[in-house]
């Protein structure tokens, strides 16, 4: 059996896109593990399932599965790639589509000069809500790691992350902390790192090491996080343009209560399909 796919990115996090509306497909973690492992599958970040609404007000169902085959609750890159690749396999003529997701509806929508902007909803703070164990709620915590105790802020967009504010995002230690804080026991379903260097008030440096995929090159909710962070922490004024390795995002938020809006490019970079017999070999470790 073969398997219709587009590879995509988001200013470098990458996706393999399937449409599992006029195809049908179920894969197992496993499977997934191999279908992005770099040298023996496809290779990508997230793997992202177009399925049909289960509700008469919402044009799709959005899935995403991480390269370790975990599914996840949102995606900000993949949702932009979402609604790009679903115009251009003919699925709808919308402009603006109404997306069910794990955690929620959000409302991705193409613009006239191509970039793609994503109502991500509101931002949520409290500790059982990212989910994060506290018995308070505040704008930072002190989170202790084998070598040292960091301040983060917590934030939720529909999926949980841990943003702290450092002087130079080349020289945080993403690869050593990144790790230590996505598996903390205080985040009982682990949690995206982010590290954040305040540029300017409308202008920050970002990298994230996502949870289930390590460092990416770029992460829409990162860097909506890390936006809604600096706000309220008093270091940013929207709206702001967010700088990660792949490139820039626009980040736009009025405050608490609001939707956060983010507006980025998404890419197409081939089409294929896979034979399910590839499932037939052992999956590589990752």
């Amino acid at each position: 059996m073969k398997i219709r796919f587009s590879k995509m990115h988001g200013l470098g996090n990458d996706f393999m896109v399937i449409d599992a509306c006029s195809q049908t497909i179920a894969l197992q973690p496993a499977q997934i593990r191999l279908l992005a492992h770099r040298q023996f599958g496809i290779g990508f970040d997230q793997l992202l399932l177009v399925e049909p609404a289960d509700a008469a007000d919402v044009d799709f169902r959005y899935r995403i599965f991480n390269a370790d085959g975990g599914e996840v609750e949102q995606c900000g890159n993949g949702a932009r790639c979402f609604v790009r690749f679903v115009h251009e396999q003919g699925l709808t003529q919308k402009p603006q589509i109404v997306v069910q997701t794990a955690s929620g509806i959000i409302q991705p929508r193409l613009e006239q000069n191509g970039l793609v902007t994503v109502n991500m909803g509101a931002p949520r703070f409290a500790p059982a809500e990212i989910p994060f164990i506290s018995d308070t709620l505040a704008g930072q915590y002190a989170l202790a790691l084998t070598d040292a105790t960091v301040m983060i802020s917590t934030v939720s967009m529909g999926n949980p992350h841990a943003v702290q504010v450092v002087d130079d995002v080349d020289t945080a230690p993403v690869a050593t902390q990144g790790p230590q804080i996505e598996a903390h026991p205080r985040f009982p379903q682990h949690v995206n790192a982010g590290f954040m260097q305040v540029v300017q008030p409308q202008h920050i440096r970002l990298r994230v090491f996502e949870r289930g995929s390590g460092e990416t090159l770029a992460c829409g909710t990162g860097a909506c996080a890390a936006v809604v962070a600096g706000i309220q922490l008093g270091l940013l004024t929207s709206p702001v343009t967010v700088s990660t390795r792949g490139g820039d995002l626009t980040i736009d938020w009025a405050g608490p209560g609001q939707p956060v809006m983010m507006t980025g490019p998404a890419v197409t970079v081939f089409e294929g399909e896979f034979d399910t017999a590839l499932f037939s070999q052992t999956t590589p470790v990752r």
